[in-house]
């Protein structure tokens, strides 16, 4: 039975390229839901210019399933998202997580609140053959078009073989792959893989890698000799830093696409390459595996007064020691990678 596929101006949006920002979860400080400020959040990212939503997924904490947050979270995205009006019509991708009877039932909820895709995180099968993982994303295939996901496995995810991605290619519904195990010889498996499978005009590649997020924009993967290979991008992405100064993030994600038929990269492109790295090392802890990434990411927003606090869910995950200096240090050093001024201006009127 071949699954539900994508509107035709979903499939053609991903394949053009989005910036689509992980969305982060709105809390107050009894760590109950913050409605107004999660909208707020939404908001943001649409008036930043934003091509698409992700929301449920990591960056959303993935605890939210045992709170019972879930379901209000992807309503509440999607009901801002259709305020926006057709305007803005950004593409909605839900996380998808748990075993395959949990990940059925998610899916089929996020088909019910209009979302468009499904992120399809493999973390609770994490011991599970690549046979059984693609039964899997057959399964969950069957009640919303996938979109393809290489978790690190410091966020929760795993190693996936080659032979995985090859298989998952074939899903007929199977629109895009977010690649971000943060490791480029595992990104280039699943670049081989799309290139290989004769299907690299369907199945758009989008970039998770948040410490190579230029490079990754920037790179022609060639695969395969001079005649008979395939040249593949990465079209856009899918990030969790991009839920932070959204605004600049457009604007690199557009100067990158205006360079890339060019003969020559700018050397100015490859110092902010290296500088967003550096951001991201502070924003998402790098230094301490990790630990303070969804920290990390509220603690921006709360400097610019679209959250109250930068508290998550478990009361135990917290910025590391000297994670609040490492952001000082990089907004200091980087102004022109933050938008704090476009938040200043419209702030107020995100959060009525």
């Amino acid at each position: 039975m071949a699954g539900p596929m994508p509107p035709r101006w979903v499939a053609a949006r991903l394949r053009q390229g989005l910036v689509i920002p992980a969305h982060p979860l709105a809390l107050t400080a009894r760590r109950r839901l913050d409605e107004r400020r999660q909208r707020a959040l939404t908001r943001y990212y649409l008036a930043a210019g934003a091509g698409g939503l992700a929301v449920g997924v990591h960056t959303t904490q993935f605890a939210i399933r045992r709170h019972g947050m879930l379901d209000p979270v992807l309503e509440l995205a999607a009901a801002t998202a259709r305020e926006a009006g057709r305007e803005a019509r950004p593409v909605l991708i839900a996380g998808i997580c748990g075993r395959t009877r949990q990940a059925v039932a998610e899916a089929e909820l996020a088909a019910r609140h209009g979302y468009h895709a499904g992120l399809l995180s493999l973390g609770a099968m994490r011991n599970a053959g690549t046979g059984e993982l693609i039964e899997h994303a057959r399964a969950v295939a069957e009640a919303i078009p996938l979109f393809g996901f290489y978790l690190q496995p410091a966020a929760g995810g795993r190693v996936l073989e080659p032979d995985f991605w090859r298989r998952l290619v074939l899903i007929e519904n199977l629109v895009a792959i977010k690649i971000a195990p943060f490791d480029r010889y595992r990104t280039l498996e699943v670049v081989r893989a799309v290139a290989e499978s004769g299907r690299a005009a369907d199945v758009a590649l989008y970039t998770g890698n948040d410490d190579s997020i230029v490079t990754d924009l920037l790179t022609a993967w060639r695969i395969g000799n001079a005649r008979a290979g395939r040249t593949v991008r990465i079209v856009g992405g899918l990030l969790g830093q991009w839920a932070v100064w959204t605004r600049r993030a457009v604007q690199v994600h557009a100067r990158c696409r205006r360079v890339r038929s060019k003969t020559a990269i700018p050397a100015a492109l490859l110092r902010l390459a290296a500088q967003i790295t550096d951001a991201n090392a502070a924003v998402f802890d790098a230094a301490n595996n990790f630990a303070g990434c969804i920290p990390g990411i509220h603690e921006v927003l709360r400097g610019q007064g679209l959250l109250a606090g930068n508290w998550c869910l478990d009361p135990n995950e917290t910025l590391s020691p000297g994670q609040r200096a490492a952001i000082a240090r990089v907004r200091k050093s980087y102004p022109w990678l933050t938008d704090d001024r476009f938040v200043e201006r419209h702030r107020d009127e995100w959060l009525k």
